[in-house]
């Protein structure tokens, strides 16, 4: 079968070894897992310490291979993507630049098997907006990552930011929306990180999602496409409370319309949950993701196996899907120069 993994991380050393030497937060250093150890602020709490999977897109592409599938993927951030937001301006737009730099690279060495969407730092709108257009226009990324909160300006449905979502809207761009570590990393650390990573990202994406609907944005930009990681978060499993306790907001319609107007993915370890993602947005809102190297495929392959989907269905989740929704086009193929006829 031919799959795409729409949820795939692959992170550049480069971006990493230049963050390792910044003086001040935040900042890398090396860690024994053949990673990084990144931490945002002093004294965080549940900060990003990555292992040497995610670094050697070759050895996670033979992985692939390994499944038993024609694979490809699409890189997203992840977790990772707030850290533009955190820098000050002139740094976050260059490590963002580099970053995008890095993605149109690995497009280039593996084209039509991978693709990426772009770094931005929304910590100034037309910085944003600017980066975003350099990334599509001229380095060819295809979408854009939209961390769960924005550095210390939380707020992803902050005012100032109504241009830049019409932006991607009109560019036709989707916006992986997936949590960042920041806003519940305190209220739910202890157990060596274990309450944070089980709960607090699922909740974190799930109250950035809400924030998207409640402010209007949804209602405003009818065809913006978002990208919820994790089945969703919390949000299908609670839509009736979505709709019984937000009518304060007094949107025209209600919250579980815009809801299922996003798409998202097949992240949860859990046969019965990613059934449920499908049943509730639907199978043309759902694709194969992974969350590699944060998750096995194998697993994640054999329980969408224990799900009764017809042939057609597991086209859509597998394939058609993220073709369509994140369009996904074929590399150009180089014509080969024409010649003139040699003179007789």
């Amino acid at each position: 079968m031919h799959i795409i993994d729409s949820h795939f991380h692959w992170w550049p050393r480069s971006v990493f070894d230049k963050l390792c030497k910044r003086k001040g937060f935040p900042q890398a250093s090396v860690n024994d897992k053949g990673g990084y150890k990144y931490e945002r602020r002093a004294g965080s709490g549940c900060h990003l310490n990555s292992w040497a999977e995610w670094f050697d897109l070759d050895k996670q592409l033979e992985y692939m291979d390994s499944l038993g599938h024609q694979v490809d993927v699409v890189c997203s951030i992840g977790p990772f993507s707030v850290f533009f937001s955190d820098l000050p301006l002139s740094e976050g737009r260059d490590y963002a630049l580099m970053w995008n730099e890095e993605m149109a690279g690995a497009v280039r060495k593996y084209p039509g098997r991978l693709w990426a969407s772009a770094a931005v730092p929304l910590q100034d709108t037309r910085a944003a907006i600017e980066v975003v257009d350099d990334a599509v226009n001229r380095l060819g990324l295809i979408g854009v990552n939209l961390p769960g909160s924005i550095g210390e300006d939380a707020r992803i449905d902050a005012e100032r930011l109504e241009p830049f979502y019409a932006h991607c809207e009109k560019l036709g761009l989707p916006l992986f929306l997936h949590p960042t570590d920041v806003i519940f990393q305190d209220m739910l650390d202890g157990y060596d990180g274990a309450l944070h990573l089980s709960l607090g990202r699922v909740v974190e994406v799930s109250v950035a999602a809400m924030r998207l609907i409640l402010s209007g944005l949804m209602q405003r930009h009818p065809k913006l496409k978002v990208v919820m990681s994790h089945t969703g978060g919390a949000l299908p499993y609670q839509a009736g409370r979505m709709d019984k306790n937000s009518k304060a907001a007094k949107l025209p319609r209600p919250v579980t319309d815009y809801m299922k107007r996003m798409y998202t993915d097949t992240v949860s370890p859990h046969s019965a949950g990613i059934k449920f993602a499908i049943d509730y947005y639907g199978i043309d809102h759902v694709m194969y993701g992974t969350d590699y190297p944060c998750w096995d495929p194998a697993p994640c392959l054999k329980l969408i196996e224990e799900i009764p989907l017809s042939a057609a269905n597991k086209q859509k989740l597998f394939y058609d899907n993220a073709r369509r929704i994140l369009g996904l086009k074929d590399p150009v193929k180089a014509q080969p120069a024409k010649r003139e006829p040699a003179l007789a």
